[in-house]
């Protein structure tokens, strides 16, 4: 039998130090230890995208991650996309261009698009549906998804183009 280790996680700025087995996936510690219940658990098997996380900027599937892993790295999760009641650009495109339905899968989309977007703001169009495809909807068929992400994809290029 193995025994608990201690553990520190940021998560969206906010330090949280929890004791879980070693064995305990990102995700069940993010929801269950940490309180952010905003990434959904959807096939476990890292093939729907519903639990996607940024990870030091990067997208991960926070069902194939444990939580050990993760430890003195910087986590973002849906619940850090807005700045108080200032939606992200992504989250105002998902709502205007109806690009979700029930919404289980709608936290996976966004922190993957933020951290694809973040990290090659001028990535092309088809690389972007490319990215889009690793992730699954039962619901929305995909256009409004696309329509939302083009959409804020052209904000925030536009909104850095702005700075610099």
């Amino acid at each position: 039998m193995t025994g608990k280790v201690d553990l520190t996680l940021n998560i969206n700025g906010r330090t949280h130090q929890i004791r879980v087995e070693p064995r305990r996936t990102l995700a069940d510690a993010i929801r269950e230890e940490c309180g952010w219940t905003g990434t959904h658990l959807g096939c476990e098997h890292g093939v729907c995208g519903a639990c996607t996380v940024l990870v030091d900027g990067d997208p991960v599937r926070s069902c194939l991650m444990f939580a050990v892993q993760a430890e003195g790295k910087s986590i973002r999760t849906v619940e850090g996309l807005a700045n108080g009641d200032d939606l992200h650009p992504l989250q105002r495109a998902f709502i205007e261009h109806h690009g979700l339905q029930c919404g289980f899968c709608t936290p996976g989309f966004l922190m993957l698009v933020t951290g694809v977007l973040e990290r090659e703001p001028e990535i092309s169009d088809a690389d972007l549906l490319d990215v889009l495809a690793s992730n699954l909807c039962r619901c929305t068929g995909y256009q409004n998804i696309i329509k939302a992400v083009r959409a804020a994809a052209a904000e925030m290029r536009a909104a850095r183009r702005s700075i610099t």
